[in-house]
């Protein structure tokens, strides 16, 4: 009965694993040590919180491709994995369009305030750095084995790369919740009642930065084939989001920046999509 459920709805099937492994890792590790009340506490558990919460996807994508595709389907994510040759300019919007995009958004709003800083510009910056290299590589790793290695080659079957990219991109921000508000919940709160600010900190993963990247992701790989490229977009995006979060703001300061780099995202992705569209019809214009 389990394996007719898989087969008939497999991705389906993925999201629902991914879920529960990852986050009843968190829930263990909050049960083991508690939620942490500080930054400092927040960055000394980081690295078991990342690396208990990629069990999910990692863990999903491996097992869902066996089971779903079998010997076939481990061929062919190894050969996406392997494929490197794709054009050099696609390595650079794969490395650079998440820097570029916080680069910005931390320049306009350095204007109005110095919290907003990148926090690889405070006192503990060079370790800040190699926290984000460390977790870019395992995170970019780890996830696209099951985001790109299973899931959205699946979904793309039904749909386009538009809809795909949103609807892995909303799942993506949902599923990043248990780690990356009710984990650290206590945190960042500030002034604010933290049911609020968990409302809002959910909020802003489901129509935030991450459904535009993902859309992005998905534009990319439709060009290029490569899990390679999609792990490196990944730790770009990683790498940036640690080495740059600002480590002085709380409270509503979080949404502001939140929402400042989610609304650059969108903008990025918005033209791309108008481009992608554009230059579509054209050929059609051409061919008829």
């Amino acid at each position: 009965m389990i394996k007719d459920f898989i087969n008939s709805k497999p991705v389906l099937s993925y999201f629902i694993l991914t879920f529960i492994i990852s986050w009843g890792a968190i829930l263990i590790l909050i049960a083991l040590n508690g939620m942490p009340a500080t930054p400092e506490q927040a960055n000394a558990q980081l690295p078991v919180a990342i690396m208990t919460f990629l069990g999910g996807p990692l863990i999903s994508g491996l097992l869902m491709t066996g089971l779903v595709d079998g010997r076939d389907g481990y061929r062919d994510l190894l050969a996406r994995l392997l494929k490197w040759r794709v054009g050099l300019q696609w390595y650079t919007i794969a490395l650079l369009t998440a820097p570029l995009v916080f680069v910005v958004v931390h320049y306009l709003l350095s204007l109005f305030s110095p919290v907003y800083l990148p926090g690889f510009l405070g006192p503990n910056g060079s370790s800040l750095v190699f926290l984000s290299v460390m977790s870019g590589i395992m995170v970019g790793i780890c996830e696209e084995i099951g985001w790109f290695g299973f899931a959205i080659p699946k979904l793309r079957l039904r749909y386009s790369v538009l809809m795909t990219g949103l609807i892995v991109g909303v799942l993506w921000g949902a599923w990043h919740i248990m780690a990356n508000d009710i984990w650290a919940i206590r945190t960042y709160t500030g002034e604010l009642n933290p049911m609020l600010y968990a409302v809002l900190t959910g909020l802003s993963f489901l129509i935030g930065q991450l459904p535009p990247f993902r859309v992005l992701m998905v534009w990319v790989y439709e060009r290029t084939g490569s899990l390679l490229v999609m792990m490196v977009m990944h730790f770009s995006l990683t790498a940036c989001s640690i080495a740059f979060s600002p480590t002085l703001i709380s409270g509503w300061q979080v949404f502001i920046y939140s929402l400042s780099v989610a609304a650059a995202m969108w903008m990025v992705a918005a033209v791309v999509i108008r481009n992608s569209r554009s230059q579509i019809t054209t050929k059609r214009g051409l061919l008829i």
